[in-house]
């Protein structure tokens, strides 16, 4: 059975209200640095929070913003708390998130893949491609085949001639 869309209700609730807080400098530690937060992940009884974040930087300062947010953690609980209305407030767990340098990972081998250079010469061709670049007269028989087996793939629409073959 699903749990409902409450839970996310409340992860948005949660990624909001720590983004403005951590947005309007309420946070003064300096180990925070630029964070983004990408998404908030609520346990279906309300219980624990996941909150994954982005930092800018290189692994030094991640592992610096994730020990800063950890220190962070009971004073963030603390204003969601006096914020939001809940029976209880989520324990926060932060926790980085790895899918945006998959995403970028991707993205740079897609570039790589789009800026070789296409080989001109007909050699490095496939089969396909030769046979997309033959050029044909109309009225050969050879086009009036290709027509023909179409039809009987169903792929054209069916004529009478096919129905006397």
């Amino acid at each position: 059975m699903s749990q409902g869309s409450r839970p996310d209700r409340v992860a948005d609730q949660i990624r909001s209200e720590i983004a403005s807080l951590l947005a309007r400098g309420d946070v003064h530690d300096p180990g925070i640095g630029f964070v983004t937060l990408t998404r908030v992940q609520v346990s279906p009884d309300i219980q624990q929070a996941r909150v994954y974040y982005t930092a800018l930087g290189d692994a030094s300062v991640r592992k610096g913003t994730a020990r800063a947010l950890e220190r962070a953690g009971p004073f963030l609980r603390r204003q969601i708390g006096s914020r939001l209305r809940l029976k209880r407030v989520p324990e926060l767990k932060f926790l980085y998130d790895e899918s945006i340098a998959g995403q970028d990972r991707i993205e740079q081998l897609l570039n790589e893949i789009h800026a070789e250079p296409a080989a001109s010469d007909d050699s490095a061709r496939g089969p396909s491609d030769a046979s997309t670049t033959l050029s044909v007269d109309p009225g050969s028989p050879k086009v009036e085949r290709e027509s023909a087996s179409e039809s009987e793939r169903g792929w054209g629409p069916a004529s009478r001639d096919d129905d006397d073959r």
